[in-house]
């Protein structure tokens, strides 16, 4: 942790070197919750470079930042069980060549690389159930599209820098798509709604048109 900084008058802001930080921190967090570490604390959201560790009125800033300031954050293992998602791709979307292209690779040496990983969600945002996976093949970090589209189809499945993500519902996007899944990333009637939580293993599996 770098810097704590209030957020309203119930949160606090843990600002963070960088996203294996943030993992580390906010899985630390979550098993401290659960073992009653942090009483009080209502909810945890991650993001790229922050925490923000919420809580209700029987706790304080000060209280939160004191237990904060207690915890042992240990590198996120990669090894440790955890829940994992099986998503399956089907290989066909319309920026497979151009990725291809920005790799080096075949479109065929793309595919495989992409489903030989195992990713870790690391944060969600940018829209419900969106979330960004990390732990991909490093030859396949790939810029952002030069123009964004209006409109990507429910079910995208797509590259951006460091992160594979899948757009949950049809929205406007930038991101380089190679593929596209029939996974309900959202869904009001589950609990929770959301398919990929921070914390959660992804494995994709390629699956025929």
């Amino acid at each position: 942790m770098t810097r704590l900084l209030a957020a309203g008058h119930r949160g606090l802001l843990v600002e963070c070197d960088d996203l294996p930080q943030v993992m580390a921190l906010h899985r630390t967090l979550e098993e401290a919750r659960a073992g009653g570490a942090l009483p009080g604390v209502v909810d945890l959201v991650p993001a790229a470079r922050t925490v923000l560790v919420t809580f209700d009125d029987t706790s304080s800033h000060g209280r939160v930042a004191e237990a904060l300031a207690s915890l042992d954050v240990r590198p996120a293992d990669d090894e440790r069980p955890d829940r994992e998602v099986e998503v399956a791709v089907t290989y066909d979307g319309d920026d497979l060549d151009e990725v291809a292209r920005l790799s080096g690779l075949s479109v065929e040496e793309v595919v495989r690389r992409h489903g030989a990983a195992t990713y870790r969600v690391a944060f969600t945002g940018f829209a419900p159930g969106f979330a960004y996976l990390v732990g991909g093949d490093a030859a396949l970090v790939v810029p952002r599209r030069d123009t964004p589209r209006t409109r990507v189809p429910r079910g995208s499945v797509a590259l951006a820098g460091e992160f594979t993500g899948i757009y949950p519902q049809e929205g406007p996007g930038g991101w380089q798509l190679i593929g596209r899944t029939a996974a309900p990333l959202w869904d009001l009637d589950r609990e929770p709604p959301a398919l990929l939580a921070p914390g959660t293993r992804v494995r994709f599996t390629r699956r025929d048109p």
